[in-house]
């Protein structure tokens, strides 16, 4: 039940496209915050959130913007403040994830990895994060706002990918698909950034903790959902909205004497 516990406040999530991107937006929305979802492609994100506009209406703000890109970032930041209001929170979601409801192609082993391979991945997950957090931190300390900001990690984050899941009958072991070496980088390297901030910023009223969400259904494969459900205590993935509540925690006065934290909600698995 709605408690209303970000009642008019504007909540900026990016890689608003996607599924948890939709879901965070979701949560937000259901507590009476105005939602910013920013995505590079707006197309994508303006079909995504049909739903939500219909329900939500002008409670949902959709924006293009390359979270790479340092002007850009501004410029946003500049607009949004302008035309809705100062931001308090702040969700970095926006990630390459590749999985095996897409395409497994994706999965590159460490030796066939280029460079533009992984700057791409590390110039998204980390330093779009990292952007994101410097420029609408900034916004909330200039006008006095007392802000959070949520990095999106994963259980991937706190271990190493159980390559297993992956596993394709009769390849050898050199063309394995693996889930990508710059995940696991990118997902450790945002709780690191929770923590630099949350002390870089801790007399400035600006919160920065990590959710690490395990693993969310969303079409998988069969025979790739029994291999999960096994290594999972609670036997299953989460549904998509089952981080709804640890968002709103995170986000909301809920949590005022927490940062730097790193929540973990992943059905157990980390813990075999």
């Amino acid at each position: 039940m709605s408690q209303k516990r970000l009642l008019n406040k504007v909540i900026v999530i990016t890689g608003g496209a996607g599924l948890l991107g939709q879901e965070h937006a979701k949560a937000v929305l259901s507590e009476g915050a105005t939602a910013i979802l920013l995505d590079i492609d707006f197309d994508g994100l303006v079909h995504a959130s049909i739903d939500l506009v219909a329900e939500y209406g002008t409670k949902v703000v959709l924006r293009q913007c390359d979270i790479t890109n340092d002007e850009a970032v501004s410029k946003i930041s500049l607009e949004i403040n302008s035309s809705v209001g100062v931001p308090c929170g702040l969700v970095n979601n926006a990630a390459i994830n590749p999985s095996v409801e897409k395409n497994t192609a994706t999965f590159s082993r460490v030796e066939s990895i280029n460079y533009e391979e992984w700057k791409l991945h590390l110039d998204v997950g980390l330093y779009g994060a990292f952007l994101c957090s410097k420029v609408f931190g900034a916004a909330m300390i200039e006008n006095g706002i007392s802000g959070s900001i949520v990095n999106i990690s994963s259980d991937h984050g706190i271990m190493a990918p159980n390559q297993s899941l992956y596993r394709v009958s009769g390849k050898p072991d050199s063309e394995q698909p693996v889930k990508p070496v710059m995940y696991s980088v990118v997902k450790h390297g945002l709780i690191g950034l929770s923590r630099y901030f949350a002390t870089y910023w801790a007399t400035s009223g600006i919160r920065t903790n990590s959710l690490c969400p395990g693993g969310v259904l969303n079409g998988q494969p069969e025979e790739f959902l029994q291999r999960f459900n096994q290594l999972v205590p609670l036997g299953r993935p989460a549904n998509p909205n089952e981080y709804h509540g640890a968002l709103l925690f995170l986000l909301s006065d809920d949590s005022t004497y927490m940062t730097g934290s790193t929540l973990v909600i992943d059905g157990g698995r980390s813990i075999w």
